[in-house]
């Protein structure tokens, strides 16, 4: 029997250490993964093979955890993808598809997700290829990366038990025309929960009047999960398809009696394999085949595409995403790469007083367990070390009790102090 998505009658969510831990962790491998990947974006380097191995390794190191834990689902939450100078997201070859190469001075966007337990961290980070202290990127692509940078932090500070969603689409909008830039229209930012990547409460970018009708407002809360996704254009912020295939898809709740022998085959891997998690054509052993399958599913909307969307020509597209767990006492930011700030050089900067304010505040991080743990709880933990060890420890345990994941209250959120002020 192949392992299927727990059915849990009461929602599990970041109010159980346990929960905290697995998020944790599926942080750590994207992480890792994505630093490995940053590494790898040289001059010359292939998209269509920097994006297979990212998928890689992803699953690898998600392969890794729980091990003892038989049928839990682990594994790739969201395909590597690279996404270039004007294109705006999801470019992640199959194996067939065209391929690029990178070129010095693009603007690379790299996106990718893992989970535990369908716990899911996703994070995306911009770098331009061959930018150093020494060697600064400049001009447009540097004034979008560093809106990019600064919008994404305005918006972690903004979200805490309380805010409005609509507090984070302003704070993004004024940060992005402050270096001239736009946002991309009517991109959302999800809530995250346990097998669902697109969660109910989202926050807008950049939208239509007739968008902003349609769009739920809201409020965060504590023990909420989000992706924080922040995708800023030099252009005016409208993406297009072009003739780029789709790779990616993810599975609906929609039924339909596929007619296709293909068809029936593809939908029977992919509810086996992926679940309700976005997956990649080319980790199809028969991907010619897999191509065929996909498009009676796309036409009964048993999967949906993720569509390759693409900025004016000779734009740029720079774009930030961390996975940020709500706390009683502040965030906890589970994914992210650390900015460096030498590496651009813009001839604007944040000039907003509001976000100036907000920019220079520092980041309200968790760091204590009593967020996560009852004194009940904490009480069980005292008796088994007791029990264990005697009262070294207990007094070890109120110790460990600094942090939830037990690094004494180290800050999780991959930014260097120097670079959370404008």
């Amino acid at each position: 029997m192949p392992p299927v998505e727990k059915q849990t009658e009461q929602e599990l969510t970041i109010d159980d250490s346990t929960v905290v831990e697995k998020y944790k962790l599926a942080g750590d491998i994207v992480n890792k993964i994505l630093q490995t990947t940053i590494r790898a974006c040289v001059v010359g380097a292939s998209v269509k093979e920097l994006c297979r191995k990212g998928d890689q390794m992803l699953a690898q190191e998600a392969e890794k955890k729980y091990k003892n834990e038989e049928g839990m689902k682990k594994g790739v939450a969201f395909p590597t993808c690279l996404s270039v100078n004007n294109c705006i997201c999801h470019f992640s070859p199959a194996r067939n598809d065209t391929d690029y190469l990178l070129k010095e001075n693009d603007v690379v966007k790299i996106d990718m997700g893992a989970h535990i337990d369908g716990f899911i961290a996703v994070s995306a980070h911009t770098i331009v290829v061959g930018a150093t202290p020494e060697n600064k990127c400049k001009g447009r692509p540097a004034d979008v990366v560093l809106a990019a940078y600064h919008a994404s932090q305005a918006a972690l500070r903004l979200l805490k038990d309380g805010t409005g969603n609509y507090a984070v689409t302003e704070a993004v909008q004024k940060i992005a025309a402050d270096f001239k830039c736009k946002p991309i229209e009517g991109m959302l930012s999800h809530q995250l929960k346990q097998f669902k990547i697109d969660g109910e409460k989202t926050i807008i970018q950049n939208p239509t009047i007739a968008q902003k009708k349609e769009h739920e407002k809201c409020e965060f809360e504590k023990y909420e999960v989000y992706a924080m996704d922040v995708l800023i254009s030099t252009g005016e912020g409208l993406g297009k398809e072009l003739d780029t295939r789709v790779s990616i898809y993810k599975k609906t709740d929609e039924n339909y009696q596929l007619k296709l022998k293909a068809s029936r085959a593809f939908f029977g891997e992919v509810k086996k394999k992926y679940g309700s998690m976005p997956f990649n054509l080319r980790n199809f052993e028969e991907e010619a085949k897999a191509k065929l399958g996909v498009n009676e599913c796309v036409a009964h909307k048993m999967v949906e595409p993720f569509q390759v969307l693409y900025e004016k020509h000779n734009e740029y597209v720079a774009q930030f995403k961390y996975t940020v767990l709500v706390l009683p006492n502040g965030l906890k930011v589970v994914t992210g790469y650390p900015f460096d700030a030498t590496c651009y050089e813009s001839e604007h900067s944040v000039q907003d007083e509001d976000m100036k304010k907000l920019l220079a505040s520092e980041l309200v991080l968790a760091t204590s367990k009593n967020a996560l743990s009852s004194g009940k709880d904490k009480k069980k933990r005292r008796r088994r070390n007791k029990n264990k060890g005697g009262a070294a420890a207990g007094a070890a345990d109120d110790a460990g009790d600094e942090d939830a994941d037990g690094d004494s209250g180290e800050e999780d959120v991959a930014t260097d102090k120097k670079e959370q002020k404008a």
